[in-house]
């Protein structure tokens, strides 16, 4: 199969048939056999029901729907596992991505060489509550990952089909799919600006709690993709470096107290000082991390993934 669109949704019921004319208009266009996957996220309106009808009418129409609401990045994991296309379009199903974007995107996989092109909405119909801090997390995750993508969060991307076969998409992972494509090895990764349509039906199911979500999730994710399989060197190197500064703290007071007995001099208790609180704190602490990263290291070494990496290719 040529391509496949994968459309997660979460009560959406009143979009669905605009949207699968829209994205049929267009992509009949192209001579290319595709299908449409809707993943129903757990709604709690008809939108299964419509899904359902769809199909009745619409061979190429495919459905995976959830028990209850797990998030996008759940809807998209099996999204990619269901795929059967060589191009992969990823959009949301609230009419604000536009299907005339599909062509072009899909050129640029195919033909361009491109792992994976990114929507950049650079006209967007958002209130400032969302684009300010949408703005704000795009430039730290850029800082962070050294990608150069202006809208990491846009729902609108393509993928070779190598790229969604290769990674794994879980907790609220979406916004970082690709510095987790990154990560995988797939390098080549670019942008085209898209057309951003105002809301038509409903209201957002996002609201400003995900900024904070999304700026720990980065964390959990860079922390991951660089001492998921090490955690010693993190946790080691600050553990040492700490113990080594509370050590050395004792020890100055330490010689420090020792000198002025030597020559007579009246000096106050060590532990008078609060320096060596802070120097037994210091070591506490680095001894804690020490043994944080000795635990992870074992619990590491010990799991099913220990040695799983991306191959690209073999010569047998």
């Amino acid at each position: 199969m040529d391509l496949s669109i994968i459309v997660p949704l979460y009560n959406e019921e009143e979009s669905l048939n605009e949207l699968l004319s829209w994205i049929r208009r267009v992509v009949d266009s192209l001579d290319l056999s595709y299908e449409v996957l809707f993943v129903d996220d757990g709604s709690s309106d008809t939108s299964w029901k419509v899904v359902e009808e769809l199909k009745e009418s619409n061979p190429m129409v495919r459905g995976i729907r959830f028990r209850r609401n797990y998030g996008k990045s759940a809807a998209l994991y099996c999204g990619f596992d269901a795929a059967e296309g060589n191009v992969v379009i990823t959009m949301d199903a609230d009419l604000q991505d536009s299907p005339d974007e599909i062509p072009e995107l899909v050129r640029l996989v195919k033909e361009g060489g491109y792992d994976l092109v990114s929507g950049w909405k650079k006209k967007r119909f958002d209130p400032i509550g969302k684009t300010l801090p949408s703005k704000l997390f795009n430039r730290t995750v850029r800082m962070v990952s050294g990608i150069k993508l202006h809208d990491f969060n846009c729902g609108l991307k393509a993928y070779r089909k190598e790229v969604i076969k290769s990674i794994e998409v879980y907790g609220e992972m979406h916004r970082y799919i690709p510095l987790i494509a990154k990560q995988a090895g797939f390098s080549k990764i670019g942008e085209k600006v898209v057309q951003h349509q105002e809301r038509k039906y409903g209201v957002s199911k996002f609201g400003i709690e995900r900024t904070v979500k999304g700026f720990l999730d980065l964390l959990s994710v860079t922390f991951i993709s660089k001492f998921g399989k090490r955690p010693m060197h993190l946790f080691g190197t600050l553990g040492t470096l700490m113990f080594a500064v509370g050590f050395g703290s004792a020890l100055w007071l330490g010689v420090r107290k020792l000198w002025a007995v030597y020559h007579n001099i009246s000096a106050p208790l060590v532990t008078e000082s609060p320096y060596f609180y802070i120097a037994l704190t210091s070591m506490l602490l680095g001894t804690q991390l020490f043994l944080a990263g000795f635990l992870a290291e074992l619990v590491s070494r010990n799991g099913s993934e220990r040695n799983k990496y991306h191959i690209s290719e073999t010569i047998d």
